[in-house]
């Protein structure tokens, strides 16, 4: 059956303006720094009874006991090491969690935010839910709800959203906004922090990898962990090339049940201490840390 031609303007999303100049504020990061660098680590807990979430194995009985104790490895192992291993290498992390973490381990929390500089980021209630396929009320409820239990843990607000698996509905963005959340990490559009127009005010989009992450990577597309390694490496030297002549934004995704793997943990160690020897070079930095200069 032949289909009629799409030859119309098309659909975009109408958040930000197509530009190839780039004219951001600030010319540079502080101390002169062209490279702004973050590392994040998800923390996600998953619920037993749905099959939602990475898999090894896209064959698995229901309930799903491998992948889901393929993750909880993460959360009683992995992330553990993990948090020693940036404590240990002074980096401060972005944490973006899962509200369920509050629920089922949050002493996790506690140590991961005891590690100097951290942020806390909302990551949803957890990654057994798609928000973007929630009605608009509920992804509200969502929202607001992960936004007040984070605050109350915080003690303060939490400034930032990550959408589980980068899900979201066309309202989403007036959604964070009207919710007093000042960016999102949902976008991966530019190296460099975009403003967005919603209904709203403005909404910071603050760079997020979708490839220097290592669920994408790793697991579905299958790339050993010395190529992610070596993707990571390859990333950090073309954008330290590169903010020599105009600001840059490296983003480093984490989660603690495949990088905490010892195999893969043992590789990831060296990477960052190649980085992090050159650390005077950059600006090692939180998302919070680079919205905070669009703000003003």
């Amino acid at each position: 059956m032949s289909k009629k031609v799409y030859l119309d303007e098309l659909v975009t999303p109408q958040r930000y303006s197509y530009s190839a100049e780039k004219a951001p504020y600030p010319q540079c990061w502080p101390n002169g720094k062209g490279l702004a660098v973050y590392i994040a680590m998800n923390l996600e807990h998953f619920a037993f009874d749905t099959q939602e979430g990475a898999k090894l194995s896209t064959h698995a009985n229901y309930p799903d006991v491998l992948n889901y104790s393929w993750r909880d490895y993460g959360n009683r192992v992995g992330a553990w090491h993990l948090a020693e291993l940036f404590d240990s290498l002074s980096i401060p992390p972005a944490v973006i969690a899962n509200t369920a973490i509050l629920d089922y381990c949050p002493q996790l929390l506690d140590r991961w935010l005891a590690i100097p500089g951290s942020e806390l980021i909302a990551h949803g209630h957890t990654n057994s839910q798609r928000q973007g396929e929630l009605e608009e009320d509920d992804e509200s409820l969502l929202i607001a709800t992960c936004q007040q239990r984070l605050n109350h843990y915080l003690k303060k607000e939490v400034k930032g959203w990550l959408s589980p698996w980068i899900s979201e509905s066309f309202s989403t963005p007036e959604l964070l906004v009207k919710h007093q959340f000042s960016y999102t990490l949902n976008w991966a559009h530019d190296d460099i922090p975009t403003l967005f127009n919603t209904e709203n005010g403005p909404l910071i989009a603050i760079p997020y990898p979708q490839e220097i992450n290592d669920i994408p990577t790793i697991i579905p597309n299958g790339a050993s962990i010395e190529t992610f390694c070596q993707m990571v490496h390859d990333q950090f030297e073309e954008l330290l090339s590169r903010s020599q002549h105009t600001p840059q934004v490296m983003g480093i995704a984490l989660h603690p049940y495949i990088v905490g793997q010892p195999f893969r943990f043992h590789r990831l160690k060296k990477v960052l201490h190649t980085i992090l020897d050159r650390r005077n070079e950059y600006w090692l930095t939180t998302p919070g840390e680079i919205a905070a200069l669009y703000e003003d």
